[in-house]
């Protein structure tokens, strides 16, 4: 049994902690958008900024950092205080196999906060690629691998993730044609440069409307709203090439409970809001189900990501380290 004087001892040295964490927020909160600076994935970041500053009554301040493995090690390396938190996609999931050197760990160096969105993948190919349909896009690139380029934005982005899928399924291995960022790599497919891709429906939903790239599937359960003619993977024959590019809320690990649970629910409250939920439509992209942005469910959907996807990144043999 502690000490009377010992008791008193923790007591003391727990009260600060305890009113940090009631007190919390004292000051504006940073969101690191693990990624290039208008991309997806810092989008997503600050329209979810704009509604959290309204639920924790202090500004929140986005600054887009990429590539995202250093993102990941910033926000690693940050005082554990719930004053720096990032947002950031599938790719971490990737990025406990892709990286076999990492100076962190994933999950341990991380307190997830909770889902903040799904995005689904969308399949195209340059305008005059010949197949007519999913089946026979899958079929030429198992047939002509030596000859297609597939871009990507990297081994850890979701567009290379769901190239995985889709060469695992065609049984091919085309060239892997590496871009900064998804949206060069669209004005190369558009010239006729680059074949085929994986890429978010909110980046190619635009080109694809416009005939400017050929759409073959989408890798969501269900068909989209914006592209009610396009087929779903699923029910092309190819339930395989499935995906969600989903982002998630991250602070470092060791943030006190209270703090977590304090921005997870700003977050939930952000995500039910009418204006983000309409801004969020507009990229093609569902706002998490409230059941979903919690700390619990997060860190256990995190470890069913990097398991499922290790197998797959073992199988390709393509590392980033």
């Amino acid at each position: 049994m502690a000490t009377p004087r010992r008791a008193l001892f923790a007591l003391a040295a727990a009260l600060p902690r305890a009113a940090r964490a009631q007190d919390f927020p004292s000051r504006p909160v940073t969101i690191i958008a693990a990624g290039a600076a208008g991309g997806p994935t810092d989008t997503i970041t600050r329209i979810l900024a704009d509604s959290m500053g309204r639920h924790l009554s202090h500004p929140v301040v986005v600054e887009a950092v990429g590539p995202a493995n250093v993102a990941t090690q910033r926000l690693a390396q940050s005082k554990p205080d719930g004053y720096t938190l990032m947002v950031t996609n599938v790719g971490m999931a990737a990025s406990a196999t892709l990286f076999r050197h990492l100076p962190y760990d994933i999950p341990g160096s991380f307190a997830p906060l909770g889902l903040v969105s799904d995005a689904a993948m969308t399949l195209v190919a340059r305008p005059d690629f010949p197949a007519r349909d999913l089946k026979a896009y899958v079929e030429a690139l198992g047939r002509e691998k030596d000859k297609l380029n597939l871009a990507t934005a990297g081994l850890s982005s979701a567009a290379n993730l769901c190239g995985l899928l889709l060469q695992k399924a065609a049984g091919g291995q085309a060239t892997v044609v590496v871009f900064r960022g998804t949206g060069p790599a669209i004005g190369e497919m558009m010239a006729g440069r680059i074949d085929i891709m994986c890429d978010q429906a909110t980046n190619t939903v635009p080109f694809i409307r416009d005939n400017r790239v050929k759409a073959y599937g989408v890798t969501s359960p269900q068909r989209l709203p914006g592209l009610p003619d396009l087929p779903t993977t699923a029910e092309a024959g190819f339930p395989g090439i499935a995906m969600s590019a989903w982002h998630g809320l991250f602070a470092p690990a060791g943030t006190p409970e209270p703090v977590q649970e304090a921005i997870a629910a700003a977050l939930r409250r952000a995500l039910r809001e009418e204006r983000l939920r309409t801004r969020f439509a507009d990229l093609l992209t569902e706002p998490a189900p409230e059941e979903r942005a919690t700390p619990a469910f997060h860190r256990r959907f995190l470890m069913e990501e990097v398991e499922r996807w290790r197998p797959i990144i073992h199988a390709a043999g393509a590392y980033a380290d």
